[in-house]
């Protein structure tokens, strides 16, 4: 994730999606060739635009991929899995809440040891 504060607006580019979610854009673009619920628009010039509700899928599918180990495949699954049964939506407000906590969470272990290192001084 980035220490930028998340900017609330309508469409995001791909930059803007790769520095919120720390990938780079060729994952992205991988990743929608694999996901078929992740299809971001694409604007007048041909570039990718991607709404809040693609970004939260991509935090979910990080999330699967990175931290729970899924395969491609394994992720696809459950990706779909969670579409068909109504719910992809939540899932992916879940996991947002969830990688917002962990951010907050190491930043205050870096506030403590800040702290910390300050009051042994």
């Amino acid at each position: 994730m980035t220490d930028r504060p998340i900017i609330r607006k309508e469409y995001y580019s791909i930059g803007e999606v790769c520095d919120l979610v720390g990938l780079k854009p060729h994952v992205l673009r991988y990743w929608e060739s694999q996901f078929p619920a992740l299809k971001p628009s694409k604007n007048r010039a041909g570039n990718r635009v991607y709404q809040r509700r693609e970004i939260r899928l991509i935090i979910l599918v990080r999330r699967l991929l990175y931290d729970e180990k899924y395969t491609i495949e394994g992720a696809r699954q459950k990706v779909e899995e969670l579409r068909r049964g109504g719910d992809l939506e939540n899932a992916t407000r879940q996991v947002l809440d969830a990688a917002t906590v962990d951010e907050m969470r190491g930043e205050l272990r870096e506030i403590v040891e800040l702290l910390r290192t300050d009051t042994v001084v």
